[in-house]
């Protein structure tokens, strides 16, 4: 095992399991491989896809602990991210992966498929035609937060999955974002550089929408 490629990871999350880490080490070749294929990744950052997408994914599980048994929903998922690093770190909880660009599900359902996650279910989607009901909906940077909320409120179910945090939406972001919670008071705003040292995420954020 190739320890050294997903550095990153273990430096954050020291506790992954063999299993855990095999399913990272094995994103690496799989995303370049899909890639040249179908640009989900801009070329540039293909060599940064542990730090800039995997890690980033991450942040979610830096300021909440999903329980066992809870429903996830990945609302743009793209090629996967941040449903497919999340439902590696979470084998417990039951994740949904939805885009509405069907060459960019095909990517991220052909990574789950040969790293062997069993826990999700990836579809070509719009989240306007999205009716499951999920503890969670998750997201990175697919539209302003205020529009996101509209849309998936209808997906948060009622019923409390016990997470450290309470059922609704989290979104990976950046920069400064008055303007799209300024009409959500009941959401959070985390800073991603107060569990992560590198530049990178000098100016990203979690936001947390109780829902």
């Amino acid at each position: 095992m190739n320890t050294a490629l997903i550095a990153p990871l273990l430096k954050y999350f020291p506790n992954l399991t063999a299993s855990q880490q095999a399913h990272f080490e094995a994103l690496s070749d799989l995303y370049k491989e899909w890639n040249d294929k179908i640009n989900v990744i801009s070329r540039k950052d293909i060599d940064h896809l542990y730090l800039h997408h995997v890690l980033h994914s991450l942040g979610i599980a830096k300021v909440v602990t999903f329980r066992p048994g809870s429903l996830i929903l990945d609302v743009g998922t793209g090629g996967g991210f941040p449903g497919i690093p999340l439902a590696i770190l979470y084998p417990d909880c039951r994740f949904k992966l939805i885009d509405s660009i069907g060459k960019k599900v095909r990517v991220a359902a052909a990574v789950a498929e040969a790293i062997g996650l069993t826990n999700v279910d990836i579809e070509h989607l719009n989240v306007k035609e999205e009716k499951g009901k999920y503890h969670f909906v998750v997201s990175r940077a697919v539209m302003r937060a205020d529009e996101l909320v509209r849309l998936v409120r209808k997906n948060v179910s009622r019923t409390q999955s016990g997470a450290s945090l309470p059922n609704g939406l989290i979104c990976l972001k950046g920069g400064d974002l008055t303007a799209e919670t300024q009409q959500l008071p009941q959401s959070v705003e985390f800073e991603l550089k107060s569990y992560f040292t590198e530049p990178f995420f000098e100016t990203k954020k979690v936001l947390h929408v109780s829902l």
